[in-house]
């Protein structure tokens, strides 16, 4: 099966589950038999729960993780830039070859709000997007032209969060 013809979603906003909404469209997609690229940008080191799905639905669902470990070194982007931008490159060869019906771009918005991608550079990669292909960019701070571009536009908005009473990051929720 494939798409009779592909979209721009953007998921964004402050609020949790951006990257959870797109899992979630990855999910449903392979279970119709789509197969799905999951390209995470900022999001070295570390292995979460999505990447051990991924191994159990190869070769329908692909996670690729990028950058370095760590966050994003705001005084000095120059490595995490250089990193994005290899990373990036990879992206767009995997999106043009239309091995893919679903590519997701996660945490592209914030790696262009970080200056590590350029705004015009996801504007060509959104239209170098092959035809048949949905193409997902999450992540905050989605920037205005994108959202332009786009043809689905969600904002997650944070109402309430346990982060805020101390919870941390849990095993199975939020990795």
């Amino acid at each position: 099966m494939s798409l009779k013809q592909g979209h721009v979603q953007v998921y964004t906003g402050d609020g949790k589950g951006k990257t959870t909404a797109s899992l979630g469209l990855a999910l449903r997609a392979v279970g119709r038999g789509l197969k799905v690229c999951m390209f995470q940008f900022i999001k070295g080191g570390g292995r979460y729960g999505e990447h051990l799905a991924a191994e159990k639905l190869a070769p329908q669902l692909t996670i690729i993780q990028s950058g370095r470990p760590g966050w994003v070194n705001t005084k000095d982007i120059t490595e995490d830039r250089r990193v994005a931008q290899e990373a990036f490159a990879r992206a767009g060869e995997l999106l043009t070859s239309g091995e893919f019906d679903i590519f997701i771009c996660d945490e592209i918005n914030g790696a262009v709000a970080f200056g590590l991608i350029d705004v015009e550079q996801v504007l060509e990669l959104i239209s170098s997007k092959p035809a048949q292909t949905e193409l997902v960019l999450t992540g905050r701070n989605a920037h205005e032209r994108v959202i332009e571009a786009a043809d689905l536009v969600t904002e997650m908005r944070e109402i309430k969060h346990y982060y805020t009473a101390g919870v941390p990051a849990r095993t199975g929720i939020e990795m």
